[in-house]
């Protein structure tokens, strides 16, 4: 066969085997004379030999029969949602004078063909036989384990389905579960009150060609007054069955989850209560239903075209007296069929688009119903003909033409239809309706073709504030999601992982590690040479050394040493490990020219080489463990502090000195080289900054931080493919994080994918809300510029609407129209990018309440969260896009953290004038917020402004909570009051920066101000501490120098101001005062 042959090309039998029945029980007697009646699609298929059995016997049928699977006969779809339906029938004994056979049913069972379609060709189960009310198998069936049920296998020569065809097909299930809060005016059927018919319709195209309609009219209205089962069984699309049970679909059930994980509407705390009492009170009808469609390669791409073109899908409602029966029309007919109106004429819009994030393959949510008008579903979802109008008019052109009323039958309507709440809705032997209960074209017509202005019956539906639960789910999605494996090789080929370098020593301490390499080795070789000598002493049995010869032994051994030249042989060997050590580790390059200094240089290396000698012996010949060698006086964090701290101040030749130390110290850190990339962002230079973040990743592969930025790097140079990998890359890598997630989506909406960023904050926004749950909130928020997600406390209000577009596409007046937007109502928008299967209802009291009580509101958004970020790391141009969209965000706007942050954003980008105007804006919003004042403050300091600069700062300082950050605050708070004198309080401002935050600038400040103050042993410790920190700055030296001469300590004030001058200090004011303080006292210039 052709690969490319269309499924519905073949005829395929389908054969199945009834074996044996089991747990079967007669109504009248013991024994039990029986038969087994099969049908499918409304056609009966055959019915079994009579056999007789005792009760509770199998009984064994070995009844087969078989249909053909074709386009023509019982197409593939038919197979997807319609079961073999198998009755067992029992005939009852003859009584006197009875000339027929009597028959009663006991119970029905139903076969799922669904595994044919999954790839299987044959297949053995055992089914539950449903029981029939007041049958004796009912009684059986209540009485314990032992359930009546029949064995049954199904078997076909060749798939239903080719490799190709299965892989590239699908399987939509769509299941209208419960309407709630319907128009108070309905009421169950009664003496005075006609039965009625609840009916959905919803239209999907399952084959290219054209699209399908399908009707739920099994709806069943129910009075308030509890709420429904949490796990209940779903319905096959049958009409009413002999056995109430064989409705169910088991194996299939209604899972309740909580409502903020539903997609589509009424999922904000505001519809919390409204929701738990309209599904507890109020009237509501049950469907319950489940239809399963078969979609082909074809079918499948022309769904995911039409929800890129419309991501709103229109499922309407109706209730339609069945006025009909009363003049002797069929029970079960459709309301077309029965001559209803479409009257209660309402709407609710799907949000399909969740289907096209990659790799979802369900949405289920509340969805409100609205009055029906053809304006509205136009502008909404570019539909132009009502569902329920067409499949009434194609029953009205039946009833006038044929007798046939079957509405599975009608041609006439520009779609295929297909009834999923009767049975008996394609079968084309259904005997002509009585003339009684024709169709009247004239009322027909003018219920179809003339829509009043105002739906007054669809109106009650708003007024109501009816909602319908819905479920779509997929088999596959529709949009495959790349896997982890997939991503992570497409970084590793855009970076190789590169294997970490050997840890090699340098300069002095390698020096060392050559003499102890030489000292080993020559003990080594001495041990050979004794043992040559005297190695006779030590083998078993041999007399043992005698201790007093040792001397004598040693003069041999130098003996012998000088005589093979040994002995100066091991001196070469050593010397050039002595060389270095002299060079490298003493200092020492040239001749001494005073014979005093050369002893005591001399000596000095002798007890270091005899030192290191005896380490080296110990090693060699010592079992134990070596020692761990000293940590460096600073670490990388400190490095990092003090690298920031030099940003700060604008002198970036000292911060990439810090960030090159970083790196030295541990070059197989990606977070030295992800820090070093940060610092060539904020200098603009894009391409080092791409280099440091590439070698990162290159170093370890999952560090996410490196993977992002290396993301808007590559969409900052075009290179969007690359861009993609990375930030899908970094969502696999860490699904929980918001960043990630927010980045994803702007990313996407720079491509105007809509769709997808949408898919990417929806899932930002539900990680933001999930990891505020698992976090325990602080007693205290923390007032940062933008709060993270641990920081944030309050409980959540309206969180997941509409992070994506911020326009409305439901509206209820129908004059907006959506045209070419992919917007939609902010109610609409919940998280839809679960893969698969939802969760599950809690099932314990504990987690029950759990999932009642209301969600954390946040105090932030992902937008913001994601700024942060990105100012931390310096990514400008992504940060002013990240602020654009909380403009658009609902739950942002124009807020004190917004203003704040672009305020910063502006601050980096030496933009005063705007970020003054950003900080009024949120000094009106939040007047108290430390962080507003202190960014205040470095404005009015960068700008010139000192005075007004003091008083934001000391305003900062006298808030009850502290800033974020109050490092920057201190150092320039001090520096202004060394500038004005006051030296009391720089003391004071620079011991809390100390304390906090210790760094050469404040153990400078503070050594200043106590040198200032008189306090020169204080100043000297604050000075010694700057110096110990950073040994090259010149002002710690200068003020070294400063003490050093009012101390009276000339060695020391000339060493001081030596490196003041090597340093090249280039503060005029204090060399002035170093000199004229150098000329008072006498010393303090080697010139001199």
């Amino acid at each position: 066969m052709d690969p490319t042959q269309a499924a519905g090309d073949k005829v395929v039998p389908i054969k199945i085997t009834v074996l044996r029945g089991n747990n079967l029980r007669g109504n009248k007697s013991d024994s039990l004379l029986n038969f087994v009646r099969a049908e499918f699609n409304g056609v009966a298929l055959g019915d079994s030999q009579k056999l007789e059995a005792s009760a509770d016997q199998a009984v064994g049928y070995n009844f087969s029969f078989s249909f053909e699977c074709s386009e023509a006969a019982h197409t593939l779809d038919d197979v997807a949602h319609r079961p073999v339906i198998l009755t067992v029938i029992e005939i009852l004994p003859k009584e006197k004078k009875q000339k027929e056979d009597k028959t009663a049913v006991l119970g029905q069972a139903v076969v799922d063909l669904i595994p044919l379609l999954q790839g299987q060709c044959s297949f053995t189960m055992t089914i539950l036989l449903n029981p029939t009310p007041g049958s004796a198998v009912e009684g059986a069936a209540l009485e314990g384990s032992n359930k009546p049920s029949l064995d049954v296998s199904v078997q076909v020569p060749e798939p239903l389905l080719l490799d190709t065809q299965l892989s590239d097909s699908n399987l939509l299930k769509v299941t209208v579960e419960t309407a709630f809060c319907v128009p108070e005016v309905w009421n169950p059927a009664s003496g005075s009150v006609p039965a009625s018919t609840y009916v959905a319709a919803l239209q999907v195209p399952l084959i290219a060609e054209k699209e399908q309609v399908l009707l739920f009219s099994n709806g069943l209205l129910k009075l308030g007054g509890e709420k429904e089962a949490t796990c209940r069984l779903k319905r096959w699309p049958l009409g009413p069955m002999l056995a109430p049970g064989a409705q169910f679909m088991h194996g299939s059930s209604i899972e309740a989850e909580p409502i903020e994980q539903e997609d589509g509407e009424l999922t904000g705390i505001e519809e919390r209560e409204f929701r738990l009492e309209a599904e507890t009170t109020k009237k509501r009808v049950s469907w319950d239903t489940e239809r399963r469609c078969f979609l082909d390669a074809s079918g499948a791409a022309c769904l995911t075209r039409r929800i890129g073109e419309s991501r709103l899908w229109p499922v309407e409602f109706m209730r339609s007296q069945q006025t009909g029966a009363a003049k002797g029309a069929k029970a079960g007919k459709t309301p077309a069929e029965d001559d209803s109106q479409i009257s209660f004429h309402g709407v609710a819009y799907v949000d399909m688009a969740p289907l096209l994030y990659p790799g979802a393959k369900r949405i289920r949510g509340a969805y409100r119903v609205y009055p029906f008008y053809d304006v509205d579903v136009l502008a909404k979802a570019k539909r132009t003909v009502s569902v329920l109008r067409e499949n009434a008019k194609a029953g009205a052109n039946q009833g006038k033409g044929r007798t046939n009323s079957s509405l599975g039958s009608c041609k006439a309507a520009p779609s295929k239809v297909f009834d999923v709440g009767h049975k008996g809705a394609k079968e084309p032997k259904e005997p002509p309706k009585k003339p009684g209960t024709q169709v009247k074209p004239a009322t027909t017509e003018s219920v179809i073709d003339l829509e009043p202005q105002v739906n007054v019956e669809g109106q009650m539906y708003a007024d109501a504030r009816t909602y319908v639960i819905i479920e779509i789910a997929l088999e596959k999605s529709l949009v495959p999601k790349r896997p982890p494996e997939e991503l992570a090789k497409r970084v590793m080929e855009l970076i190789p992982l590169r294997p970490p370098l050997p840890r090699r020593p340098a300069g002095a301490e390698r020096a060392v590690q050559e003499y102890h390499s030489q000292i080993a080795s020559v003990a080594g070789q001495l041990l050979e040479q004794y043992q040559q000598l005297f190695g006779a002493a030590f083998l078993p049995g041999a007399k043992p050394l005698d201790p007093g010869t040792q001397e004598q032994r040693k003069t041999l051994l130098l003996g012998e040493l000088n005589y093979t030249g040994k002995y100066f042989a091991f001196k070469e060997q050593m010397k050039y490990s002595v060389v270095r050590i002299v060079r490298e580790k003493m200092l020492r390059t040239e001749a001494f020219t005073d014979p005093e200094q050369l002893q005591a240089f001399l000596s000095q290396l002798y007890v270091f080489l005899v030192d290191e000698m005896h380490k080296a012996l110990n090693k060699t010949l010592s079992e134990e463990a070596q020692e761990t060698p000293p940590q460096p006086l600073l670490d990388c964090s400190q490095l990092r502090h003090f690298a920031r701290e030099a940003q700060l101040n604008g002198d970036y030749q000292l911060a990439a000195q810090y960030y090159q130390e970083k790196l030295t110290r541990d070059h197989s850190d990606p977070c030295n080289w992800f820090d070093y990339g940060t610092f060539y962002m904020l200098t603009s230079d894009y391409v080092k900054a791409d280099e440091c973040f590439r070698h990162a990743i290159s170093i370890q592969q999952a560090h996410q931080p490196s993977l992002l930025m290396c993301g808007i790097l590559s969409e900052m140079g075009g290179r969007y493919t690359e861009a993609e990998t990375f930030f899908e890359g970094a969502t696999c890598l860490d699904p929980t994080s918001v960043v990630a997630w927010t980045l994803f989506g702007l990313y996407y909406q720079g491509q105007d994918n809509s769709i997808q960023a949408e898919m990417a904050f929806l899932e930002a926004s539900k990680q933001l809300r999930a990891n505020l749950t698992l976090a325990s909130p602080p007693c205290t928020p923390a007032p940062q510029a933008a709060a993270h997600v641990d920081t944030a406390v309050e409980t959540l209000a309206k969180e997941e609407k509409e992070v994506a577009v911020c326009e409305s596409a439901a509206k209820t007046d129908g004059g907006e129209k959506e045209g070419d937007r992919m917007s939609v109502d902010s109610s609409q928008s919940s998280m839809g990018s679960r893969q698969g299967e939802g969760s599950k209802a809690p099932a314990d009291p504990e987690s029950a309440a759990a999932h009642n009580a209301p969600p954390l509101r946040l105090t932030t958004t992902i937008y913001m969260v994601t700024v942060e970020f990105l100012l931390e790391n310096n990514a400008l141009q992504m940060a002013q896009r990240a602020l654009a969209q909380e403009l658009l965000c609902p739950e942002g706007g124009l807020s004190s953290s917004y203003h704040q942050a672009l305020a910063r954003l502006q601050l980096l980008r030496q933009d005063y004038s705007s970020a003054e105007s950003s900080l009024q804006e949120a000094l009106n919003d939040s007047f108290q917020n430390p962080n507003v004042w202190a960014f205040y403050g470095h404005l009015h300091y960068l700008t010139g402004n000192h005075n007004e600069a003091q008083k934001c700062y000391e305003r900062t300082l006298d808030f009850v909570n502290d800033a974020s950050d109050t490092h920057p605050l201190y150092l320039r708070l001090g520096s202004l009051y060394l500038r004005k004198g006051m030296f009391e309080k720089a003391k004071v401002t620079y011991l809390r920066a100390c304390k906090g935050s210790p760094s050469c600038l404040t153990w400078l400040g503070l050594g200043i101000a106590c040198f200032r103050l008189g306090e020169l042993t204080e100043a000297e410790d604050a000075l010694t501490e700057a110096n110990t920190l950073n040994n090259g700055n010149p002002e710690v030296w200068a003020y070294l120098s400063l003490v050093s001469l009012q101390t009276g300590r000339r060695l020391e004030a000339e060493q001081s101001y030596k490196y003041v001058i090597k340093l090249n200090l280039q503060n005029e004011s204090i060399l002035k005062e170093i000199e004229e303080l150098q000329k008072l006292v006498g010393f303090g210039n080697p010139c001199f």
